[in-house]
C-alpha cells in the first residue's frame, strides 16, 4: 500500500512540475541524472535518454586484430591431425584388403608406443620415474582387457550390413573432427592444470566406436585385437604427444607437421590420385584459404560496448 501511494505521489509531482514548466518557461528544468533505482525524476519521462547517453560507448574494444602469419601457424595444429586421421584410415583400409597382416600390426603397435614413450621422456621436464611406472601400468592394464574383448569385438556387428557399417563409421569419424580439441589433449598432460571438456570427450568416444566397428569386420582375434590397439593408441596418445611436443618447442612442431603431411599426402596418392587431391584441396583450405577469410572478414566485425552491457566480473569466482 505505502509503495503505491509512493509511486503515485512521484507521478503526480512529475506531472504538477511539467505543468509548472509549461505555465512559466522561465522556470528552470532541474538536471537529469543517471540512477539506476531512484524512480521517475520529476520532470523527465521514465525512458527519458540525456544527450550523454552514449559518451561512454566504446567501438570494438574487444576484437582482437589478427595477424596473417600467426592464424596459419595456428591451423597447423588442425592440418596436423587431419593427417593423423587420415593414416588411421589408410591401415584400416590396407587391413581390412589383407595387405597388412596381424604380426605387421603388432609390429607397428610396438613401434608406436615405443616413439611415444621416447618422446614423452625427451619433451618432458618433470617426468619421474614413479610417473613412467604409472603410464605403464595403465598401458598394460589396458591392453590386457582390450585382448580379453577381442573375441567379443570380432561378432559384435555380425548380424549389421557392411555398408551400414562404413556409413557409421564414417559419420563417426566426421563427427570425431568436428568435436576434437585442437589446442590441446584430451589426456591431461602431466602438470597441466586444464581438464577435458565434455565435447572432446564426445570426440573422442566417437573415434573408438568408428574403430570397434572397423575392427569387427576383420577374420581373426589377433587381427581386431592389433587394429584396436592401433587406432586407440593413435586417438588416445597422439594428441598428447602432439601437444608435449609442440609445448616443448614450436619449431619442432611445425617441421613434425610438415613432415607427417608430405608422408600422409604421399601414402594417399599411392593408394588412389582423387583421395590425394581431395586431401591436398583439404590442407590448403585450411591452411591458406581459411586464414585469409578470417582476416578478412575482420574488417567489417563492429561490436559497441557502454554503460548498458551487462557487469562483468574481474575475478576468478572459484577463487
Amino acid at each position: 500500500m505505502s509503495v503505491a501511494l509512493a509511486d503515485k505521489s512521484e507521478m503526480s509531482g512529475g506531472i504538477v512540475m511539467d505543468t509548472c514548466i509549461r505555465e512559466n518557461p522561465s522556470m528552470t528544468r532541474p538536471k537529469w541524472r543517471k540512477v539506476a533505482y531512484g524512480g521517475m525524476q520529476p520532470g523527465f519521462d521514465d525512458n527519458h535518454i540525456d544527450d550523454s547517453f552514449l559518451e561512454d560507448m566504446v567501438t570494438n574494444a574487444n576484437v582482437v586484430r589478427r595477424d596473417m602469419l600467426k592464424v596459419m601457424r595456428d591451423t597447423v595444429s588442425i592440418s596436423q591431425y587431419l593427417c593423423i586421421v587420415a593414416l588411421v584410415v589408410l591401415v584400416w583400409t590396407y587391413t581390412l584388403g589383407a595387405t597388412l597382416n596381424e604380426n605387421s600390426l603388432l609390429l607397428l603397435d610396438v613401434s608406436l608406443l615405443g616413439l611415444g614413450f621416447l618422446v614423452l621422456l625427451l619433451t618432458e621436464e618433470r617426468l619421474s620415474l614413479n610417473r613412467l611406472l604409472y603410464y605403464f601400468l595403465n598401458i598394460s592394464f589396458f591392453t590386457t582387457g582390450l585382448y580379453a574383448l577381442s573375441p567379443i569385438y570380432q561378432t559384435l556387428t555380425r548380424s549389421i550390413s557392411s555398408d551400414s557399417i562404413w556409413a557409421v563409421t564414417v559419420s563417426l569419424l566426421i563427427l570425431h573432427l568436428f568435436l576434437h580439441d585442437y589446442s590441446g589433449s584430451t589426456i591431461r598432460a602431466f602438470g597441466d592444470p586444464k581438464n577435458p571438456t565434455l565435447i572432446s570427450c564426445i570426440s573422442l568416444n566417437a573415434s573408438v566406436v568408428a574403430s570397434v566397428f572397423t575392427a569387427s569386420r576383420l577374420p581373426s582375434r589377433l587381427h581386431v585385437f592389433a587394429i584396436l590397439l592401433f587406432s586407440l593408441q593413435v586417438f588416445l596418445f597422439a594428441p598428447l604427444v602432439t601437444y608435449c611436443i609442440k609445448k616443448y618447442s614450436f619449431q619442432l612442431h611445425l617441421w613434425f607437421s610438415f613432415g607427417l603431411m608430405a608422408v600422409t599426402l604421399a601414402l594417399v596418392y599411392m593408394l588412389h590420385v582423387l583421395l590425394f587431391v581431395v586431401l591436398l584441396g583439404l590442407l590448403v583450405s585450411v591452411n591458406l584459404v581459411c586464414p585469409y577469410w578470417l582476416i578478412r572478414i575482420q574488417e567489417y566485425k563492429f561490436e559497441i560496448n557502454g554503460p548498458w552491457d551487462e557487469a562483468k566480473l574481474c575475478f576468478d569466482i572459484t577463487e
